[in-house]
């Protein structure tokens, strides 16, 4: 016989269940609209470069003065979902969404290095926090305000890249590193997947690649993987020491952000036009795309990338880090495959992991993104280079208010 308490705990689940089915079929029909629009936008801007990266520093200065007069606090970014998600900051202003659309479209219209999964999940974690305000108080588990969040976390990951697997677990292991949320991995799963499904229906096109690289696991072949792992877990490592310094060295130079993305806009016009002609404007897709299908790759694609990008984002523009990090890590992959022995498309999709997982301070996430994207007979060496990464990284983030997991953490996660 079941008893009541049973009864009502099985009532739940399915009532989160539903709930999660919601918010991924919302966030998935946004981040179609989102993800379409960036990839007109990108056309229009490989089409008008010259006259289009020019208006970068004006178009900075719209979208900070438009953040600080309607705004609030969404300026805080993914700061704001990880604030909410540790009970620190209970609200996520509605209007987080179309402003971070908006002012991502911006920022990739006039030729920034930006990506586009910050604004992803933040889109997602702010409608599941809207929606779990009138549904989630019908809920009697524990924590359901903070499961929902990562729940459309998952969403927005997945509903972007299609990658659902990826996603859940992007969503359960970024807020802490080295602590799994598994009090959201029902919801999650359903959010992720209703989010995939969703943009996959409405036409949002997934990047894929059929690899021709051996499968051979031989000792060398490991060790090489090992290397490579190094290699971009110092990389990504990298990557977020500098971008978490660059913001406060910025913001301490010139501490008015008005100013501040106008002059650092004014510079990063010039740099976008004189480096290849916006080669390494917008989200790095073309530098992926070269990887992977034989085209000119420079030597220093990917260090022009990884600076770029902490200067576009760390002077107020909008977007994310993501997607640029994938295209560091290809480009990197493709320039050093040459060295190791390795074919190029291999080395780039390890790479093109690796860094991803080393700079958010995760390991699950890349090791499924792979499995996702390149073909899951490869999952052996995507875990041994996303391991090996995360090892390196020196336990740092580009999400500066991730949190890790000490004896103190795991304490109040118990709790």
């Amino acid at each position: 016989m079941v008893s009541r308490k049973t009864l009502i705990q099985y009532m739940d689940l399915i009532l989160l269940g539903l709930i999660a089915a919601i918010i991924g079929v919302i966030v998935g029909a946004i981040d179609t609209v989102f993800g379409r629009g960036l990839s007109i936008i990108s056309k229009i801007r490989s089409n008008y470069v010259f006259i289009l990266t020019p208006l970068l520093p004006l178009a900075g200065m719209l979208i900070v003065y438009v953040y600080n007069k309607i705004g609030k606090n969404s300026v805080k970014g993914m700061s704001l979902i990880f604030s909410a998600a540790f009970n620190e900051n209970e609200q996520i202003p509605k209007r987080l969404v179309p402003l971070l659309i908006a002012s991502t479209w911006l920022t990739h219209l006039f030729g920034g290095s930006a990506g586009r999964e910050g604004a992803a999940v933040q889109i997602g974690g702010a409608i599941a926090h809207s929606i779990e305000k009138p549904l989630g108080r019908r809920l009697v588990i524990e924590n359901s305000s903070k499961i929902l969040l990562i729940s459309g976390m998952a969403a927005g990951f997945a509903g972007m890249f299609l990658t659902p697997i990826a996603a859940v677990f992007f969503a359960m292991e970024v807020l802490t590193a080295g602590l799994l949320e598994y009090c959201a991995l029902f919801p999650a799963i359903i959010a992720a997947f209703a989010a995939s499904c969703t943009s996959q229906a409405m036409g949002l096109e997934k990047f894929t690649v059929s690899l021709s690289g051996s499968l051979k696991f031989s000792t060398d072949m490991v060790l090489k993987v090992v290397l490579l792992g190094i290699l971009s877990g110092i990389i990504g490592g990298a990557f977020a020491w500098l971008f978490n310094r660059a913001k406060k060295f910025f913001a301490g130079k010139i501490s008015n952000p008005l100013l501040r993305i106008f002059v650092m806009g004014c510079i990063l016009s010039v740099m976008f036009l004189i480096l290849h002609k916006g080669r390494y404007s917008g989200s790095g897709e073309n530098l992926i795309e070269a990887a992977f299908f034989g085209e000119k790759v420079y030597g220093y694609d990917w260090l022009l990338k990884f600076a770029l990008t902490i200067l576009t984002i760390t002077a107020g523009f909008q977007g994310g880090e993501v997607t640029p990090l994938f295209s560091i890590g290809a480009s990197f992959g493709a320039v050093i495959s040459s060295f190791l022995g390795l074919p190029i498309d291999l080395a780039a999709a390890l790479c093109y992991v690796a860094v991803f997982g080393s700079a958010t301070n995760t390991i699950l996430a890349p090791i499924f993104v792979g499995g996702e994207l390149f073909g899951y007979k490869y999952l052996p060496y995507f875990f041994i280079v996303s391991a090996i990464a995360y090892v390196f990284n020196g336990n740092r983030s580009i999400y500066s208010a991730q949190k890790i997991a000490d004896e103190k953490v795991l304490k109040e996660a118990k709790a």
